[in-house]
């Protein structure tokens, strides 16, 4: 009997190309350069004689090989990771606990999902939220007052190890009538003269001050809120104009509230999870984190890889 050429890579791509409808998006979210990820189906459609996806198609369409592989993929690639998490218990064993400490205040729009996950996945261990936001959400972890934190920047530090979640878009948001919303992307100068809504944060971890205004030297009127929803409403109302995940505002686009902007031709930000050193290694966080990026790109619009 012939040996299949098939692998668990290959039924991993297949789900990305499934699941992003493009070849450069799946090759960000396995971690390979396109190159590499159209030579592995390649080397896979020559050895079935078939082809997997419709090249031409926008977004990306499968034939039905293609469909076959992916129902394959559905079902073994969960079995694979549900063992693969037996074996961690097995050598690990089944408890621990995880409190997880946010900078962001979007992060509960992705995190509450992942951690419903998760606790299918681990039951014996103890999921929480350390309450509050925090400005320095890795003296937790040095303080061992948390087990893990979402931050935005990898700020080395003795003892921290840090692993990329994703990155996304940050958009402008601004009422239906702006006079801004006639431009097809914003430049730090739009800012200049508008009224600034932002979550109560200090200004180091606002990218878009700190990668747009500041530099070019803008410095706008401010007003902040805790909630995104009252931010949304607050721009509709013509109260100002804020920067916020792509992601976040989406719903409110849909329907009609605001309308959102590219700033400066688009402005990424970035997600990374901050661990202790000597927790690294734990199969649980390594599987939460796995469980972030798997439900965040399954359900967030724009989101990309990081490296």
């Amino acid at each position: 009997m012939n040996q299949s050429p098939l692998e668990l890579r290959h039924l991993k791509t297949v789900v990305a190309l499934a699941d992003t409808g493009s070849v450069s998006r799946a090759a960000e979210r396995l971690f390979l350069t396109q190159s590499a990820l159209s030579h592995q189906l390649k080397q896979l459609e020559a050895a079935y004689g078939l082809e997997l996806f419709a090249r031409k198609s926008q977004p990306l369409r499968l034939t039905p090989a293609g469909e076959r592989l992916l129902t394959l993929a559905r079902q073994l690639l969960p079995q694979v990771a549900a063992a693969e998490r037996d074996l961690a218990r097995l050598r690990e064993g089944e408890a621990g606990e995880l409190r997880i400490a946010v900078e962001c205040h979007t992060c509960f729009d992705w995190l509450m999902p992942a951690m419903d996950t998760f606790r299918s996945h681990w039951p014996a261990v103890e999921l929480d939220i350390v309450s509050g936001f925090h400005a320095d959400p890795v003296g937790l972890l040095l303080s061992n007052r948390a087990d893990l934190a979402i931050v935005s920047d990898m700020e080395p530090q003795p003892g921290v190890v840090h692993r990329p979640l994703f990155a996304y878009e940050m958009v402008a948001v601004l009422a239906r009538d702006h006079p801004l919303a006639a431009k097809k992307s914003l430049e730090a100068a739009d800012f200049a003269g508008e009224t600034l809504i932002t979550y109560p944060v200090p200004d180091d971890m606002l990218d878009l001050l700190k990668k747009v205004l500041k530099p070019a030297g803008v410095n706008p009127k401010r007003r902040t809120s805790e909630l995104t929803v009252a931010i949304v409403q607050l721009v509709a109302s013509r109260r100002g104009i804020s920067a916020l995940p792509f992601w976040a505002v989406v719903p409110y686009l849909e329907r009609g509230y605001v309308v959102a902007r590219p700033i400066a031709g688009g402005l990424q930000s970035e997600l990374y999870a901050a661990l202790r050193e000597d927790d690294a290694r734990l199969a649980y966080l390594d599987d939460f984190l796995a469980t972030v990026r798997d439900t965040s790109f399954a359900s967030l619009p724009g989101l990309s890889a990081l490296g």
